[in-house]
C-alpha cells in the first residue's frame, strides 16, 4: 500500500468544490480520495499555478480513477438521478467522518514517537540527535 506522499493527482481545477466533488464521486464509487489543495486564498486566485487544487488517489487506484472519471452521463441520466435523490435522506457520514473526508487520515500514521523516546529524524523528546 503506498503511502500519502505517493498518491498521484487525477483532476486538477482552480475551485475547492469542483475538487469536492470529484473527490465524493470516486469516494462513492470505492476509490480513496482526497483533496490537496495549493490555492493563495489570501487572494482568492483561481487560475494558474497558486490556484492548483488536485484531487490524489493512491498510484494503484490512477487508472479506475481516471476511466471513472472520464466516463460521460447523458443530460437524461443526470435529470434521472437528481429526479430520484431524497433530499431529506440522512447524511452517508457522520459529523466526524465528514469532518476527516479532506485530511486521507485513515491512510495516515498519527502515532506519537517511537518508544524508545525518538522520533523518525532520529532525534529525541528534547530535540537532540543521537
Amino acid at each position: 500500500m503506498s503511502t500519502p506522499e505517493d498518491w498521484v493527482s487525477v483532476f486538477r481545477t482552480g475551485t475547492d468544490y469542483e475538487a469536492d466533488l470529484v473527490r465524493d464521486r470516486l469516494d462513492d464509487s470505492g476509490i480513496p480520495a482526497v483533496v490537496l489543495t495549493q490555492r493563495d486564498h489570501a487572494f482568492n486566485l483561481t487560475v494558474g499555478d497558486l490556484a492548483a487544487v488536485h484531487v490524489m488517489v493512491p498510484p494503484e487506484q490512477a487508472d479506475r480513477a481516471t476511466s471513472l472519471l472520464e466516463e460521460h452521463l447523458s443530460d437524461e441520466e443526470l435529470e434521472a438521478a437528481a429526479l430520484g435523490a431524497d433530499p431529506d435522506a440522512p447524511s452517508a457520514n457522520t459529523p466526524a467522518q465528514d469532518s476527516k473526508l479532506d485530511s486521507g487520515h485513515e491512510h495516515m500514521d498519527l502515532g506519537g514517537p517511537d518508544e524508545d523516546g525518538e522520533d523518525e529524524e532520529g532525534e529525541d523528546e528534547e530535540g537532540a540527535s543521537s
